[in-house]
C-alpha cells in the first residue's frame, strides 16, 4: 500500500484525488488547513493565501477571528474524510498555548472520539517548540496517537533539539517531524537515530542527498511524504524511488512504515 503521509485539505477535492491517482497512492493523511494556495489564480490571490500561511507560521493568529478559521478548518476536514473515506486519514489539529488539561481533553473529544489517526499539522512559532509538550503528553496517555510536527522554516536547529527533548520524555508518543525538518535535515537525522519515537516525513526536501541519507540512516522511521498541495504526489513518490532500490526499503519508506506506525495493518 502507498501512503502519503502529509497533505492538506484542498479546495476543491478533485484536484487532489486526481493527482493522488497519478501517483499510484492509496491512502493519504489529510490536515485541516486554514490557506488554500490551490484556490489562487494569480499572485495577489496566493498572496492573499499565503500571508494566511505566514501569520499561522508564526503564531501570530488569534482571537475570535482565528477561532472561526480553525473551526472552518474542522468542518472541511471532516467533509473531506465523509466524502473519501476509504482514501483519507484523518489528522486532527487541536490549539496551542493552552493549559495541559484543555489540551487533553481537546485531543480526546476532538481527536480520538472521532475516530481520527493522530494529531497534526502542528505549526508552533519559531523558538517555542515546547508548546507542543502538552500535545505530546496527552497523545502518550492515549495508547501513543502519533503527532506531526511542522519541520520548514520558520521552525528553527533550537525547535528540532526540543522537539527531540520532548519525544525522549514521552517515549510512547510517536513524534513525527515534518519536511525532513528543512534546513536543519542532519541534526534531525541524528536526533532521530537517538530517539526510537522520531520519524521524519520527507516532503519538500530541497536536496536529493538529504532523502538518500535519511532513508538510509532510518529506514523503518523514515514517510513517504508530499505535503500536497505544496509538494505534489507524483515528483515526492519519483524522489524516494530515485533514492531508493525496489525491494523491502522502498516499500517501507513508501507506505510501509506508516500503515505500522497507524495499525493500518
Amino acid at each position: 500500500m502507498i501512503i502519503d503521509a502529509h497533505s492538506h485539505v484542498h479546495d476543491p477535492l478533485g484536484p487532489h484525488l486526481s493527482a493522488l491517482d497519478d501517483a499510484g497512492v492509496d491512502r493519504v493523511v489529510l490536515f485541516p488547513t486554514r490557506p488554500h494556495p490551490e484556490r489562487a489564480k494569480d499572485l495577489a490571490s496566493l498572496r492573499r493565501e499565503m500571508s494566511v500561511l505566514d501569520t499561522a507560521l508564526k503564531g501570530e493568529a488569534d482571537g475570535a477571528a482565528a477561532a472561526d478559521g480553525f473551526a472552518v478548518a474542522q468542518r472541511e476536514l471532516h467533509a473531506a474524510l465523509a466524502a473519501h473515506p476509504d482514501r483519507f486519514l484523518g489528522f486532527g489539529s487541536v490549539r496551542l498555548g493552552r493549559p495541559a488539561a484543555e489540551t487533553g481533553e481537546a485531543v480526546a473529544r476532538d481527536v480520538v472520539a472521532r475516530g481520527l489517526h493522530g494529531v497534526g499539522e502542528l505549526t508552533p512559532p519559531p523558538d517555542r517548540a515546547a508548546l507542543v509538550e502538552p500535545v505530546l503528553q496527552a497523545a502518550h496517555d492515549h495508547a501513543g496517537l502519533p503527532v506531526i510536527v511542522h519541520g520548514w522554516a520558520p521552525t528553527t536547529a533550537g525547535d528540532i533539539r526540543t522537539l527531540a527533548s520532548l519525544a525522549a520524555r514521552y517515549p510512547k508518543a510517536p513524534l513525527v517531524i515534518s519536511q525532513l525538518a528543512g534546513t536543519n535535515w542532519m541534526q534531525a537525522i541524528e536526533l532521530a537515530r537517538a530517539t526510537p519515537n522520531i520519524y521524519l516525513e520527507l516532503s519538500t526536501a530541497h536536496l536529493i542527498f538529504a532523502v538518500r541519507l535519511a532513508i538510509r540512516e532510518l529506514p523503518t522511521r523514515t514517510l513517504f511524504g508530499s505535503d500536497a498541495p505544496y509538494g505534489d504526489p507524483v515528483v515526492a513518490r519519483t524522489t524516494v524511488e530515485r533514492v531508493t532500490a525496489p525491494g523491502e526499503v522502498r516499500d517501507r519508506v513508501l507506505g510501509g512504515n506508516l500503515a505500522e506506525l497507524l495499525r493500518l495493518s
